[in-house]
């Protein structure tokens, strides 16, 4: 037997996983866990349309009442802007003087972790108290959250009968959204455009002068009823408690009218004697939204007010699971709602969106694998093609596993980076499959052991096709220094690429030979050999 038949041990890594493979009875189901564990990570992985942004900003709120736009600027807003911009990572801050009130927002560098950067806010403005005036009210601090302020779902209700009572519909569409605030994963909820139960106080300021009452005596007036009320217990010396009942001091329109305003020539004015008050919505309240249905016979109705539900998700959840666990907690309700006279219209959902966009996304990668497949069985074989079509799923399952297990979720962008890294990914089955046929017609591969013949050719190729594999990897990372809004934005494309490019070496040099040694026939030798 000629000197280079002698069994060479295998120097790369490649070589070595082909070797410890290529008989090993695990190897199949090694092959069938990783599609498994794919397939479970795919299922299982949070459905989004685009990827999470980590934006986080805080706007504070500085009351300072009786002061003018020029005062508040003076002694609010250049004080605290400067304390403010000792802060790390703030990018800018924009501020607004206004009568009464110093409006503050503080914008972080896109990136910057959002708690860290609202207890910065908090904690500088803490430090500071005595830089305010007196008189500030204690600043309110309302922190930016990308995550929450954005709905995933929208609900229009709207009543079947326009001369419904809109307090009514309010009320009814106020119950449901506590039961759809306690889902799980539901964030936020919020209600816009409905119209809540008041008395309204319309004032005669002709009587108002002829009193000589001012509008801020009203305003005290009514407000001392809402919190003037005795304590409801307390100790005896005995150790007895007293409670003491107290009815509603307001349980109608003619007790708001009934209130004492101030004593006149020695008899009391009555809020009524000054004021019409009615029972009713809130008049003050100019905003609305509107809705035209389209009816049964295709014709839109005349548009309705309408009372708008938002929800919006916690941080990383599956948005397809919560808009459908919002739909079902809607439908447990709707056959109350109608004889109520109330119905819905679902005016936006993310989820099926998101779910509509994964889905597509995922028939084009399997589209993706088929022409390749198609491609490769003209160039190589089918049998060849067989071997390196299997070799994508095994990769994309292990890439799809590990963002799993490092939390991403699934949108456009992580399915962009498994399409862009599709064509990458068969370059090192093509090449190993490619030698051993190579190896295989070669003169003399008749006389050789066929496990030998995989191993040496797959040996062969594992320094360039490592080499290669890392330079495209290399060129994948410059990607992830990329800061702001984009940067956030085209992140899973560094932090998938790379993985799936790493498991396609993995894959080929463990599966290929492995099946190539059952799947390929050693041509017939013997004319060239004699």
């Amino acid at each position: 037997m000629p000197e280079h038949h002698h069994p060479i041990e295998p120097t790369d890594f490649a070589g070595k996983l082909a070797k410890t493979f290529l008989r090993n009875p695990l190897t199949p189901i090694l092959g069938i866990f990783l599609l498994v564990i794919g397939y479970l990570a795919l299922q299982m992985m949070p459905r989004e349309e685009n990827p999470q942004m980590v934006v986080s900003g805080s706007t504070v709120i500085i009351a300072l009442p009786g002061a003018t736009a020029h005062e508040v600027e003076s002694v609010i807003i250049k004080p605290l802007e400067r304390k403010l911009k000792e802060i790390k990572g703030i990018e800018h801050i924009q501020s607004m003087a206004m009568d009464n009130v110093a409006v503050l927002n503080a914008a972080f560098y896109i990136g910057q972790a959002k708690e860290d950067s609202n207890l910065k806010i908090y904690d500088k403005l803490m430090q500071n108290m005595d830089i305010l005036p007196k008189g500030a009210m204690q600043p309110i601090i309302k922190p930016l959250d990308i995550d929450i302020d954005i709905p995933i779902v929208s609900v229009a209700f709207y009543a079947s009968d326009p001369k419904i009572d809109p307090t009514l519909l309010y009320d009814r569409v106020k119950t449901i959204q506590h039961r759809i605030n306690a889902l799980e994963n539901v964030a936020v909820t919020n209600l816009k455009g409905g119209k809540k139960h008041q008395y309204n106080v319309l004032v005669d300021l002709g009587r108002l002068s002829a009193y000589n009452l001012s509008l801020g005596q009203i305003v005290q007036g009514v407000q001392s009823l809402t919190y003037n009320v005795p304590e409801i217990k307390g100790k005896t010396a005995s150790n007895e408690i007293v409670m003491i009942g107290i009815k509603n001091a307001v349980q109608s329109a003619e007790d708001v009218g009934n209130i004492i305003i101030s004593q006149n020539m020695g008899s009391a004015v009555y809020l009524r004697d000054i004021a019409t008050v009615t029972e009713g919505a809130e008049i003050q309240n100019f905003k609305s939204a509107l809705i035209r249905v389209k009816g049964e016979n295709q014709q839109f109705s005349t548009a309705q007010e309408q009372v708008t539900l938002t929800v919006s998700k916690l941080q990383g959840t599956n948005s397809v699971l919560i808009a459908n666990a919002v739909k079902e907690e809607l439908e447990k309700y709707k056959d109350h709602m109608k004889s109520q006279g109330i119905r819905y219209v679902i005016t936006r959902n993310d989820g099926e969106r998101a779910d509509e966009a994964v889905n597509e996304l995922v028939f084009h990668l399997v589209l993706s694998i088929a022409i390749i497949a198609i491609l490769l069985a003209f160039v190589l074989g089918w049998r060849e093609s067989l071997i390196v079509t299997f070799t994508v799923p095994a990769i994309l399952a292990i890439t799809l596993f590990v963002a799993y297990l490092t939390g991403q979720t699934i949108n456009r962008i992580t399915l962009f980076a498994f399409l862009l890294s599709l064509g990458l990914l068969v370059d090192a089955a093509i090449i190993v499959i490619e030698n051993i046929h190579r190896h295989f017609h070669a003169p003399g591969a008749a006389d050789m052991d066929a496990d030998q013949l995989m191993i040496e050719a797959t040996d062969e190729i594992g320094a360039p096709t490592n080499i290669a594999t890392l330079a495209i990897i290399l060129t994948m990372v410059p990607m992830a220094f990329v800061g702001q809004m984009m940067g956030q934005f085209m992140k899973p494309i560094p932090a998938n690429v790379p993985v799936a490019l790493i498991a396609s070496l993995f894959v080929a040099y463990i599966f290929t030979p492995y099946l190539a040694v059952r799947l390929l026939k050693k041509p017939d030798h013997t004319a060239e050999a004699h």
